[in-house]
């Protein structure tokens, strides 16, 4: 039976009001520094004197800042500096009420800490692991009161960072939970709770994408330079996988995902052998100072050259010239792809399957310009030129003297291969054709051609005029002075263009939609609820948007065609697409489009 708290009658200060960090790495002392300030007594505990040392300079360091940027005053600074103190000794936490662990991820250091604390607290202590990779439930099985053991995950900095994750397990009584919750949102944090599984809601999504761009860059598919930057300009991440991997640690990476794997028996969880590679050769990021990519020295977050840096661009082939660009379909990427060539100054013909459908693509990019003005962002005489060099067309005749023609039609094969034989016939000799395809095989459409050298994918983002990457896609037919042009292209209309193969998803899509068949996952296996797992991923990850608001804005019918896709090219289990996003696009829920796919929404 659970022993009750101190009084719930009481404020959740007064019950926890002493607080043990056994741990102070990065983490320990960041959630010291986070409880200081927020009033609390904080005992903090490392076997290393050099570490306790460290972290009272840091805190030191921290609050000295906080002055200067009139965040606190000398007098404040000097209360929190008071009410920490450290020991090496793990006996200084006999009069904590909460005691959080932060130590190395190994069940044996652990069940060591565990045990000794055991002899030493109080009967109502509570005891909290900062563990996201271990069994919550297999610590507290091994202590003398598994009733009082529960998992608190900060998120690191967790000076910044807002989520914590609550994680019980059978055994946690509810008033624990209760304590710690109420401690989180005094903290000014946003508690999330989880049930006790490996990475738990956010790690658990985010380890499974990080483990795929691992393996990516692994099979030599992009750079790491260029999986990264279509991460964070694709899908506005604050970093890219890579980064983001040598930042929270190689190591640390691998075990998480190897607790995932014993779990899951998900392939997409089993560890990609670089990470065990980079980790035995110690190799393990930003602490070693070279993981993924070299840094300034250990411990530095500035990343300098080292082999695998690419070269300039000066060691490319020479593009093709281009000064006029046809773009084919009429609706919103292809409107927003005429837009970015003509405010780039190229002249662009806009054609579509009648003269009406291309006037009122041309309207719409007119509308589009008009904002932009609006807004202070382009002069109005700078969008009535770019409205000028834009040519409606009927017909895709128009395109017999274009030097490039971008094919951003319906996302379906039959339909753009029946249009590349089209432009094969009507385009000059030595036009480069691209298909703007986001899932389909590029090759297929230059088959459809007699010129499949001169045909590549340029992959842009919606909205086309906002979003800066472009995913350049080659075949295995492409020539290299088509890859140069398109490069160049992409430079003159200030995209960034990012390199890689012809096979399903290429980088972003590849990413990105079995991250989000995972968190449909969760729900569909009531781990979690639709809201916790979008906070989770915005607050925990820095995700602009959770997984089910992103599925809703791009439609759930969208996104189970390109899963589907993904799934058949890699004949992975694991990309399988989850039966709740099939039922859901049976029953005519697609998203924000039809007013009610995982939310609903009010009609328009």
């Amino acid at each position: 039976m659970a022993t009750p708290l101190s009084p719930q009658s009481g404020s959740p200060l007064s019950a926890l009001k002493t607080i043990a960090v056994v741990g102070l790495g990065t983490m320990g002392t960041g959630i010291t520094e986070v409880l200081a300030k927020a009033g609390r007594e904080v005992i903090g505990i490392d076997i290393s004197e050099t570490q306790t040392a460290r972290t009272v300079a840091a805190l030191e360091a921290a609050t000295a800042r906080a002055v200067e940027r009139g965040r606190l005053t000398e007098q404040e600074r000097a209360g929190v500096l008071a009410r920490v103190r450290t020991s090496t000794d793990l006996r200084a936490a006999a009069d904590a009420d909460l005691v959080i662990e932060v130590a190395p991820e190994s069940y044996e250091v652990k069940h060591q800490i565990f045990r000794e604390l055991d002899g030493i607290v109080r009967p109502e202590t509570i005891l909290a692991t900062g563990t996201n990779a271990l069994s919550v439930t297999r610590l507290a099985a091994d202590s003398a009161r598994p009733e009082r053991v529960l998992g608190l995950h900060f998120f690191n900095p967790a000076q910044a960072m807002k989520l914590v994750e609550v994680v019980s397990s059978v055994l946690t009584a509810p008033q624990a939970v209760a304590a710690v919750t109420d401690l989180a949102i005094e903290l000014g944090k946003e508690p999330v709770a989880v049930g006790d599984r490996p990475g738990f809601v956010a790690d658990g999504l985010l380890f499974g994408y990080l483990n795929q761009a691992a393996a990516m860059y692994e099979a030599r598919y992009a750079s790491r330079e260029d999986i990264d930057a279509a991460m964070r300009l694709g899908c506005g991440l604050p970093m890219g996988p890579l980064a983001l991997l040598d930042l929270i640690g190689v190591d640390t990476a691998r075990t998480v995902l190897d607790a995932m794997y014993a779990e899951s028996r998900d392939r997409l969880h089993a560890p990609a052998p670089i990470l065990k590679q980079l980790s035995e050769a110690g190799l393990t990021g930003r602490k070693a100072g070279r993981g993924f990519y070299t840094y300034e020295a250990p411990g530095s977050a500035t990343v300098v050259p080292d082999a695998l840096t690419p070269a300039a661009d000066g060691a490319r082939a020479v593009g093709r010239p281009v000064r006029s660009v046809g773009v084919a379909g009429s609706g919103t990427m292809a409107s927003g792809i005429a837009e970015v060539f003509a405010k780039a100054g190229y002249d662009v013909v806009l054609a579509a399957r009648s003269d009406e459908k291309a006037q009122t693509a041309k309207a719409r990019i007119g509308k589009s310009l008009a904002r932009s003005v609006d807004k202070g962002r382009l002069t109005a005489e700078a969008a009535a030129q770019t409205l000028e060099r834009i040519t409606p067309a009927g017909s895709y005749e128009a395109f017999a003297d274009v030097d490039l023609a971008v094919e951003a039609v319906a996302e379906d094969l039959e339909v753009k291969r029946q249009l590349f034989q089209a432009l094969d016939k009507v385009c000059k000799p030595g036009a480069v054709l691209a298909t703007t395809t986001s899932s389909l095989p590029v090759v297929a459409c230059a088959r459809a051609t007699s010129r499949p050298q001169d045909v590549i994918g340029m992959h842009f983002f919606n909205p086309a005029p906002a979003m800066k990457l472009v995913e350049v896609v080659r075949t295995v037919l492409t020539a290299d002075d088509v890859h140069a042009t398109v490069r160049e292209v992409c430079a003159k209309v200030r995209k960034h263009a990012v390199d890689c193969g012809d096979r399903a998803g290429f980088i972003v899509n590849a990413l990105l939609f079995p991250y989000l068949n995972n968190a449909v996952k969760m729900v569909q296996e009531h781990y979690a609820t639709l809201d916790d797992i979008d906070a989770a991923m915005k607050l925990g990850g820095g995700y602009p948007m959770g997984p089910f608001e992103l599925l809703d804005v791009v439609g759930l019918d969208v996104s189970l065609a390109i899963e589907k896709v993904l799934h058949r090219e890699f004949r992975d289990p694991g990309l399988a697409p989850a039966p709740l996003l099939e039922h859901l696009v049976a029953a005519g829920c697609l998203g924000r489009k039809t007013g009610r796919g995982f939310r609903e929404y009010a009609r328009r």
